[in-house]
């Protein structure tokens, strides 16, 4: 590392993030114990990552000339999201910047046909795909495999925009004329979708965490159950070696997310993620190493730290925007229910994330820890609920005196 810029100040890192959201917020609080400096490029100082960093340089990610002010003078540029153009990570890259992941990896995050087209080659399970421009070839396909099936937008969709469950040839030809080509898939016969995470350093070591069950609501992450309940070990094993045959063979540098359909067969592929991943924030307090330490260790080709968990069952439940986000609730502000929390669930640890609060906007999360999965998951989904609604949960209020 010793040809790397460093920070003149504290002789360590520099890590140049692009975004301003959670994730970027997370890892610096992760960046600040390690003693690096993290630079983020924000769209506004209100994002969640510009009011806590010290170092935010304000710009759109789609601009050239922000992202080479962003990476003057850091050690590496990471992102918080994939949305930045592949040609612009090219000309970082060649304007002697390292930058991790590296844009011939990110590409198979940012495009899903590029995705399809690298699983299919590597002979990866899947499901079955194909490109189509035209209503006659999703007619030709759900022939194949029956409707309804599942279009998607090849760039930059997430939280399940982007993605449409079709049921005939009128709905998939007026998607085809608003967005273009498109990707259509086979609608999954899925038992419960899982993520495997593995971290990758440029050395080429690997580590992985347990694989997660995600409970998806309306196309958004509502908890994460870690380990995945009653996940045969056989179907682990062969997840987490998944995600690192993947990781090696794209080339990935720091956190990779591989979010998999469970079947009745086994797992299939479903999306990537190169970055920290909402799959992840668990490992916070529930592994030795978080995903957003572990993503910083990889990027500057760190040895990784173990993710063994620390405790049997770590359940992270997202606060999603609800009554108390809208613009008439008239019940306990917001300090006032940070109030109520701790002292309803002690035990619970909280992640703010220092949004503005809209209805089913990700505002932040809780993890609660434990080895009885049905309680520990009461104790955080009931927290969840609370900060989001308003609502205590019965099995947790109070007792009243007579």
């Amino acid at each position: 590392m010793s040809d790397s810029p460093l920070d003149r100040r504290t002789g360590l890192p520099v890590v140049a993030m692009v975004g301003g959201g959670q994730l970027a917020r997370m890892t610096h609080q992760a960046a600040i114990a390690l003693g690096q400096s993290l630079r983020v490029l924000s769209a506004g100082p209100d994002e969640s990552a510009a009011l806590v960093a010290a170092d935010v340089e304000l710009g759109d990610h789609r601009d050239l000339d922000a992202l080479l002010r962003l990476a003057e003078g850091a050690t590496v540029v990471t992102f918080d999201h994939e949305h930045v153009p592949t040609e612009h990570l090219h000309a970082l890259a060649a304007a002697g910047h390292r930058v991790a992941p590296g844009p011939d990896a990110l590409v198979h995050a940012q495009d899903k046909l590029v995705l399809r087209r690298a699983l299919a080659a590597a002979g990866e399970p899947q499901p079955a795909w194909a490109e189509v421009a035209v209503v006659e070839e999703v007619e030709s396909f759900a022939g194949r495999h029956g409707w309804p099936v599942v279009l998607k937008t090849p760039r930059g969709g997430y939280d399940g925009k982007g993605v449409f469950v079709v049921p005939d040839r009128d709905e998939a030809a007026a998607l085809l004329v608003r967005h273009g080509t498109l990707l259509v898939e086979e609608r999954v016969r899925l038992t419960r979708e899982l993520c495997a995470q593995v971290a990758r350093s440029p050395f080429g070591q690997v580590a992985v965490w347990p694989v997660v069950e995600t409970v998806q609501v309306d196309g958004v992450c509502s908890e994460v159950l870690a380990p995945a309940p009653g996940l045969a070990d056989e179907l682990a094993t062969a997840a987490q070696e998944l995600a690192v045959r993947i990781a090696d063979r794209l080339g990935v540098v720091g956190m990779l997310a591989v979010e998999l359909f469970e079947t009745p067969e086994g797992v299939l592929v479903n999306e990537l993620a190169m970055r920290p991943h909402n799959s992840g924030h668990w490992t916070i307090e529930g592994a030795r190493t978080s995903q957003f330490e572990q993503h910083l260790r990889a990027v500057l080709d760190y040895p990784l730290g173990s993710t063994a968990m620390t405790a049997p069952v770590a359940v992270m439940a997202n606060v999603l925007g609800g009554r108390a986000a809208a613009d008439d609730w008239a019940g306990p502000g917001l300090d006032e229910r940070v109030h109520h929390l701790m002292a309803h669930w002690p035990d619970v640890k909280l992640h703010w994330y220092g949004k503005g609060q809209r209805p089913g906007r990700k505002l932040g999360h809780v993890t609660a820890l434990g080895a009885d999965l049905p309680r520990v998951r009461a104790r955080a989904a009931a927290a969840a609920r609370y900060l989001a609604d308003g609502e205590v949960d019965p099995a947790f209020a109070f007792p009243t005196g007579h």
